[in-house]
C-alpha cells in the first residue's frame, strides 16, 4: 500500500474545487481545505474525512481513496446546499487531475447524504467520491 499519494490528491481536488467557475459562482471563496476559525458565511465547502484502502498490483503502490467534500448552509430548506453540491459533484465526478505525486486512475462519485444539524439550524451534505491512485515513488 501507499499512502504517498494523499497529500497530492488532497491538494488537486482542492485546486480543482477552487478553480470550478460554477462552484465559484454559487459559493464565492467559501471552500476551505480546513474550515477557518471565528464566523462562517453562510453557505461553505469543506474537504472532509478520508478512508484508504491498499489496492498495489505488486508492481507499484497504489490506494482507494474514500474522500468526503461536505457543503454547509445556515439556509432555509436543503435547496441551496443541494445546488451547491450538484456543482461540486460535477466538478469532480470523472475529472482528470493531475497529481503532484502518482497518478489518478479513476475518481468517482459514491454517494450523498443530506441531514440537519446543530438543532436543525445548519443543512449539510456530504458527498462521498473515491478515487484510485498509483504511486510513481
Amino acid at each position: 500500500m501507499s499512502y504517498g499519494v494523499a497529500a497530492a490528491l488532497q491538494e488537486a481536488v482542492f485546486q480543482r474545487l477552487s478553480n470550478d467557475a460554477v462552484l465559484t459562482g454559487l459559493v464565492g471563496g467559501a471552500i476551505y481545505d480546513a474550515v477557518p476559525p471565528g464566523p462562517l458565511p453562510p453557505l461553505y465547502v469543506t474537504l472532509g474525512s478520508e478512508d484508504v484502502r491498499e489496492r498495489g498490483d505488486g508492481s507499484a503502490g497504489g490506494a482507494w481513496h474514500s474522500f468526503t467534500v461536505s457543503v454547509v448552509t445556515e439556509g432555509a430548506g436543503f435547496l441551496g446546499a443541494k445546488q451547491v453540491a450538484d456543482a461540486v459533484s460535477d466538478a469532480l465526478a470523472d475529472a482528470r487531475l493531475v497529481l503532484g505525486r502518482g497518478h489518478l486512475s479513476g475518481l468517482t462519485f459514491l454517494r450523498a447524504r443530506a441531514r440537519r444539524e446543530t438543532g436543525g439550524t445548519l443543512r449539510r451534505v456530504d458527498l462521498v467520491f473515491r478515487a484510485r491512485v498509483d504511486d510513481t515513488v
